[in-house]
């Protein structure tokens, strides 16, 4: 019988599976980017493809997530309760859940952006990607944290990115409230069901950035422990 490749990787450590989970939940927010160039485009057979693409990466990263349940050892000689990586788990895994819902409900109602939002817009999204990018940043330095005990140099390094991470979603909240300001100016000029929608999708755009930020919160949870 073969063995399970998550076993021989939690023989090392139990971290390296949830960088992995993290790698995909990240490239699938990373594809907000091309699919809001798409949608903006009204390349409708593109906007399909990226948000297949999408699907299939956080589908990934759901298989990624239950087999982490899974295979975490009960007990583990680690400085961090098993509690803690599984909660840790759970909000990464939130960041490319919400990218999967901001490209499902867009294709499906083949929303379109504003003329007059498209440049705000563009750079939103990419803020929050960053902030998606940031935490991805942050999780791939865990493995040395554990080696390190959480002290030294590689606790300040992470305590670093956690902090930039911070700035980082800030901006997304300054820009929310500006596309919001711009919409408001544009709104009596289109659809008010369409105005609705877009309300939500600037919304859960600031999602991703805050989930992403919740994983470095939760990062400077184990630090401080």
């Amino acid at each position: 019988m073969p063995i399970n490749p998550f076993v021989s990787l939690f023989g090392r450590s139990p971290i390296g599976p949830m960088q992995q989970h993290i790698a995909k939940a990240h490239e699938c927010a990373a594809n907000l980017v091309p699919f809001f160039e798409a949608v903006m485009a009204e390349d409708w057979a593109k906007v399909e493809q990226v948000q297949q693409e999408m699907a299939r990466l956080e589908n990934e990263a759901d298989k990624l997530k239950k087999s982490v349940r899974l295979h975490l050892p009960k007990s583990l000689f680690l400085p961090v309760p098993r509690s803690d990586l599984l909660e840790l788990l759970s909000v990464q895994d939130k960041v490319a859940n919400r990218a999967k819902d901001i490209a499902g409900l867009m294709l499906g109602r083949e929303m379109a952006i504003p003329q007059g939002l498209q440049p705000l817009m563009r750079t939103y999204v990419q803020r929050s990607v960053d902030a998606s990018a940031q935490a991805l940043k942050a999780m791939n330095e865990l493995d040395e944290l554990l080696e390190t005990g959480f002290g030294g140099r590689e606790a300040v390094l992470v305590e670093t990115l956690v902090e930039e991470l911070g700035v980082i979603e800030q901006d997304t909240d300054r820009l929310q409230i500006e596309v919001r300001r711009q919409l408001f100016k544009l709104e009596k000029d289109l659809p008010p069901v369409d105005v609705m929608f877009l309300y939500q999708i600037i919304d859960w755009i600031g999602d991703v950035a805050d989930r992403a930020q919740r994983v470095g919160n939760r990062l400077e949870q184990l630090l401080a422990r």
